[in-house]
C-alpha cells in the first residue's frame, strides 16, 4: 500500500482530484511539478520534481529536511536540532531528520508564468503518518474542524495591500550575500498620495496588467485591482471563499506576485513598512463570516431591527476583541508591522469595533437582512501567516460565542474610546500571547512555545543590531 492509502490521508475529493491531476500533467505535457508547503512564516518552501517522478510518487510523499521548521525569518536555524528532541521535544526531528510532504491534489495548478510547470500544496507528516505538529496548515484545519462539528463553515475575503517597485539593482555581488543578504535597490512606479485616481492607476497599469492576467490564469478569485494611497502601493481584493481555500489563496498569491514581478524587472514586497522615504504602510484586511453548512445561511446577518449583527455575530465579535492582544502575534508577526499601529490613521491602535469605521480594529459591514454581513478585521499585516491569522480568528470568535460575551457599543471615535491598547511591539505581542492561557490550550503548549521561541530569536537579533537612530543619537553626543 502507498503511504497515503496506509494512513488514509486523502478524502474521496482528493482521490478524484489526483486522477484529474494525472490527466492534466499528461495532456499539457508538463515537465516539472513544484511541491511546496507553507512554513511557520507563511512562506512556501519545497522541491521541484520531474513531472513523471512526481506522478509516480504522488501517494508516497516527498522527503524534506525538518530543519525548515526550525528557522526564523533570516533562515537561521534557531533550535539545537542536533540535541535530544532537536530542541523541540520531538525525537523524529533530531539530527535534521526528514519529514514527508504529502500532496493535497485539490490544490493543483499549472503555473502560467513558468512554462511546463505544475504546482501542488502539501501537508507535512512523520514517517508513521502522524501530522507534524508545527505545520500551520494542519493547525488551521483543526480550527475549521471545530467549526464543522458545530455545523458551520468559515468564509473569508482577502483585501491585501503591497508595494510594487522597478528593480534597479538586485545586489547579487558576492559581497551582498548574507543572512539576510543586501536588499535590492528600487525606484517608484508612481509618486502616490493620490487615492484611486485614474492617472496613478494608468501609470502602474502595465505591470498591474501582467500581475492581473497571471493571477486570473492561476485560478485565484480576483475581484479588483486598485492603486493605493502610498507611493508605488497597490491593493488586490479577492472573492470570499470557504475553509482552507482563502488561506491557500493568500500564500499562493504572495508567492506568485513576487515571482511574476521579478521575472519582469520589478520587485514586489509584502513588508508592512519598507524603509524608503515617504512610503505608506500596508495592511491586510480580513473579511470574515460564519455560514451554516446545512443551508448556507450567514449566521452574522441580523434578521430585523436596528442592530447590524445577529446575537451570534455580536458574541463572535466580542471574542475577537477579548483575545485581540494575544492574537496580535498571529495577525502581525514581524517587528516592522507594529510601526503601522498609529493613532488617527487608517490602522487601529486598540481593541474596539465600529460600524463602517476605518479607524477601528473590527469594522462591521452589512445590516439586517443583508446576506453579505461580515466583520472586517483591519489589524493584520500583509506578511502574516494566513493559516495562523484565520485560525486565531475562528478560535477567538467561538470562545466569545461559548461564553456569550458582549462587545459593547460601537466606537464612533476610535482613537479616543477607552479600550485595551494593541501591543506596541512584537516583544509586547509575544508577552501577551505567553500570558494568555486560551491560545495555549487551543494551539497546544508545544506550538506556542515553539512559535514564540522563533519570534524571540528574531527580536534578539534585532536588539543586538546597532541602528541608524542609535548612531545619530549617541555617536557625537557621548
Amino acid at each position: 500500500m502507498t503511504f497515503v492509502a496506509r494512513h488514509a490521508l486523502w478524502s474521496d475529493e482528493q482521490k478524484d482530484a489526483a486522477q484529474r491531476l494525472r490527466r492534466i500533467v499528461e495532456e499539457k505535457n508538463l515537465e516539472v511539478i513544484r511541491l511546496a508547503f507553507p512554513d511557520q512564516h507563511g512562506i512556501l518552501r519545497g522541491k521541484t520534481i520531474i513531472a513523471s517522478e512526481a506522478i509516480a510518487s504522488l501517494e508516497s510523499g516527498c522527503s524534506i529536511t525538518s530543519t525548515v521548521l526550525a528557522k526564523d525569518t533570516s533562515h537561521r536555524t534557531v533550535f539545537p536540532v542536533f540535541t535530544a528532541g532537536a530542541g523541540l521535544g520531538v525525537k523524529e526531528m533530531e539530527g535534521a531528520a526528514d519529514v514527508l510532504m504529502v500532496a493535497d491534489p485539490t490544490t493543483f495548478r499549472v503555473l502560467p508564468w513558468a512554462p511546463g510547470t505544475g504546482w501542488l500544496l502539501c501537508d507535512l507528516h512523520f514517517s508513521d503518518g502522524r501530522p507534524v505538529p508545527f505545520a500551520t496548515r494542519g493547525l488551521y484545519r483543526k480550527a475549521l474542524g471545530e467549526l464543522a462539528t458545530r455545523g458551520y463553515d468559515f468564509v473569508a475575503g482577502l483585501e491585501v495591500e503591497f508595494h510594487l517597485f522597478k528593480l534597479d539593482d538586485p545586489h547579487l555581488g558576492a559581497e551582498d550575500a548574507g543572512q539576510p543578504g543586501t536588499p535590492p535597490s528600487v525606484s517608484l512606479l508612481s509618486h502616490g498620495y493620490q487615492y484611486l485616481t485614474e492617472q496613478r492607476f494608468d501609470q502602474m497599469e502595465p505591470v498591474l496588467e501582467i500581475l492581473r492576467r497571471n493571477i486570473v490564469a492561476l485560478g485565484l478569485p480576483l475581484r479588483s485591482v486598485e492603486v493605493e494611497f502610498g507611493p508605488s502601493q497597490c491593493e488586490f481584493t479577492f472573492q470570499p471563499k470557504k475553509g482552507l481555500e482563502p488561506a491557500d489563496n493568500m500564500v499562493l498569491f504572495r508567492s506568485a506576485v513576487k515571482q511574476i514581478a521579478r521575472r519582469h524587472g520589478y520587485h514586489a514586497t509584502f513588508m508592512c513598512r519598507p524603509k524608503l522615504t515617504n512610503l505608506f504602510a500596508s495592511g491586510w484586511h480580513l473579511h470574515q463570516s460564519i455560514v451554516s453548512r446545512a443551508n448556507g445561511e450567514n449566521l452574522f446577518m441580523a434578521k430585523a431591527g436596528g442592530e447590524p449583527l445577529s446575537e451570534f455575530a455580536r458574541a463572535y465579535l466580542a471574542g475577537l476583541l477579548d483575545h485581540a492582544r494575544a492574537a496580535t502575534v498571529f495577525t502581525t508577526p514581524t517587528i516592522n508591522g507594529y510601526k503601522r499601529y498609529r493613532s488617527y490613521s487608517l490602522a487601529p491602535d486598540r481593541a474596539i469595533w465600529g460600524r463602517d469605521n476605518r479607524g477601528v480594529m473590527i469594522r462591521v459591514l452589512g445590516g439586517a437582512g443583508d446576506p453579505a454581513t461580515r466583520l472586517e478585521n483591519r489589524v493584520g499585516e500583509p506578511a502574516a501567516n494566513p493559516y495562523l491569522y484565520m485560525a486565531s480568528q475562528i478560535l477567538a470568535g467561538l470562545d466569545g460565542v461559548d461564553r456569550k460575551l458582549d462587545p459593547g457599543p460601537s466606537a464612533d471615535t476610535p482613537y479616543e474610546t477607552k479600550a485595551p491598547l494593541l501591543p506596541k511591539s512584537l516583544r509586547d505581542a509575544v508577552a501577551a500571547l505567553k500570558d494568555d492561557p486560551f491560545f495555549r490550550e487551543k494551539f497546544g503548549a508545544a506550538f506556542i512555545d515553539y512559535y514564540t521561541h522563533i519570534k524571540n530569536a528574531e527580536i534578539d537579533r534585532f536588539l543586538a543590531e546597532v541602528t541608524d537612530w542609535e548612531h545619530r543619537e549617541y555617536f557625537e553626543m557621548f
